[in-house]
């Protein structure tokens, strides 16, 4: 017996100094964080609260919520490099109508410069806030900032917007030295006649035919938010000088397209156009748009984008 524990346990002299050393650095990696987290000191900064609080009585002019809407305030704080010192940002929301409004009046509702210049260039383009949801035109605020934003809008009923003096949105289509302009239809348009409209020009016109051949023709103006370089800024300014004839639209024969024809079409992800074809090449030809809704990877939007572009007849 004990010649057997010795053959199974026993060790040379090399093999155990390597084990010793095995341990150690075993110990070592177990160990070295702790010794590490205990040997270096976080540093805390305690805010001081009076100071907090002379600069909530600093801040002039705030306006007060409305009823029943509360009042919150957050507070982001930046450590300065040198001294250490926190500097304290407030954010206040209050009832506030936004056609108008201040710079400082939107800084305290958590806005920066840049969105507050593009309000601002909105509003001097003649745009204006009829509703609430009329902040989401503003492509610099995030939905999540307009969520936030959303219960303190108060635009009074039955307010008129005030336009900026040489607007177009009184009803007139103005370009060039106040000439009223003619409206343009958007699917017979050429680069000419494009660039006619007041805020389209040569490259942006070249994008709108690019995009309206993989269209296959425009079925409202609205599609033109989906051309490269048309904000809601530029939209705003051009919606009223152009109309859509949907008569012409180039539509697809989604019983006969394939792969090749339908990837050009800007709707559409790959998965999905392989979908279509795969699912027509299983379940023969689709008789309606109800059809397309049993495949998964086409959700609610997609088919409303794409119905007015679908012919299913043979």
């Amino acid at each position: 017996m004990n010649k057997w524990l010795n053959a199974l346990f026993g060790f040379s002299r090399k093999e155990q100094n390597g084990l010793v050393v095995l341990c150690i650095l075993i110990l070592l990696f177990v160990f070295l964080p702790v010794i590490y987290k205990a040997s270096v000191r976080e540093d805390v900064y305690v805010e001081d609260l009076p100071v907090e609080s002379e600069l909530l009585q600093g801040e002039a002019g705030d306006q007060k919520p409305g009823r029943g809407v509360p009042e919150t305030s957050t507070r982001s704080t930046q450590r300065d490099g040198d001294d250490r010192s926190r500097k304290v940002a407030i954010k206040q929301l209050f009832s506030f109508n936004p056609n108008r409004l201040p710079a400082e009046q939107w800084r305290k509702l958590g806005l920066t410069d840049r969105q507050i210049k593009v309000i601002h260039n909105y509003e001097g383009k003649g745009g204006s806030f009829r509703k609430k949801e009329d902040l989401q035109k503003i492509y610099s605020i995030s939905d999540a900032s307009y969520q936030e934003l959303a219960p303190y809008v108060n635009i009074p009923v039955g307010e008129k917007p005030s336009f900026s003096k040489g607007s177009r949105y009184d009803g007139q289509k103005i370009s060039g030295r106040g000439k009223v302009d003619r409206v343009i239809e958007l699917n017979a348009a050429d680069s000419a006649a494009l660039v006619e409209v007041k805020g389209i020009g040569p490259v942006i016109a070249s994008r709108i035919i690019k995009y309206r051949s993989r269209l296959g023709g425009f079925r409202e103006v609205g599609q033109l938010r989906e051309v490269f370089g048309i904000d809601s800024i530029r939209y705003e300014e051009i919606f009223s000088q152009l109309t859509v004839d949907t008569t012409a639209l180039s539509k697809i024969h989604i019983n006969r397209v394939d792969f090749d024809e339908l990837r050009k079409y800007p709707y559409l992800t790959y998965k999905q156009m392989n979908a279509i074809i795969q699912y027509r090449k299983q379940h023969g030809n689709y008789v309606s748009i109800k059809d397309l809704r049993k495949i998964n990877i086409l959700d609610a939007e997609i088919l409303r984008k794409i119905a007015p572009y679908l012919i299913f007849d043979d």
